[in-house]
């Protein structure tokens, strides 16, 4: 209740120092989250909303960003995508379903998800299990499928390309998962448990493996 009516006495406080006008403050607030960080038009909205501005301030607040170029969707989503992909190894799917949850608009999403074919993905793939794939020796191969398959079913990558990667990966090892039984529709049933993404894109990533 006490942190409710704090919120609320500072936005009143801001507003008296811009001199009452809404839009002001609403540009203050986006100056100081971009500052922080990179966000979308609708990351922006919403923290506006929640702070109770009212919409018609919000809208030109975030028009004038926008003719600024402070804020360009856009261009969050290209940087998104390398950011993410490069540094943590996400597939098309998993950057889709993030930059959805971000606001962005779908033309947006795929336009940046574009350049990510499927030779640039089973390369990302294959890295990721190289360097999980010595800390599985020693355990089942079932295990080991299940577990490797469940990082790439996490990172949003397609069940064939997982189970083809990682198949790769065990016959360097001199390891035949399909000649042990362990053929591909009986792994990627793990999927399903594992945080396989649903068609449509949506996937909650799991934060760190």
């Amino acid at each position: 209740m006490t942190s409710s009516r704090a919120r609320r006495r500072t936005v009143g406080d801001r507003d008296d120092e811009q001199g009452g006008d809404p839009e002001a403050a609403a540009l203050e607030i986006c100056l100081r989250l971009l500052t922080a960080a990179p966000r979308t038009r609708a990351q922006l909205d919403q923290a506006l909303r929640r702070r109770g501005m009212a919409q018609s301030a919000t809208d030109a607040a975030l028009d004038r960003l926008a003719g600024a170029g402070l804020i360009d969707d856009a261009a969050f989503a290209r940087a998104w995508v390398d950011t993410r992909h490069r540094g943590r190894g996400l597939a098309r799917r998993a950057l889709t379903a993030e930059l959805r949850q971000r606001g962005v608009d779908e033309g947006d999403v795929r336009a940046a998800v574009a350049d990510l074919g499927p030779e640039q993905e089973a390369a990302s793939a294959r890295r990721l299990v190289e360097a999980k794939l010595a800390a599985t020796r020693g355990r089942p191969l079932a295990t080991r499928m299940r577990r490797l398959t469940g990082l790439l079913a996490r990172k949003g990558y397609p069940p064939g390309m997982a189970y083809r990667v990682i198949r790769e990966a065990l016959e360097q090892e001199g390891i035949d998962p399909a000649q042990a039984g362990l053929e591909a529709e009986g792994v990627l049933d793990a999927d399903a448990a594992a945080g396989e993404p649903d068609l449509d894109g949506e996937l909650a990533v799991d934060p760190g493996d």
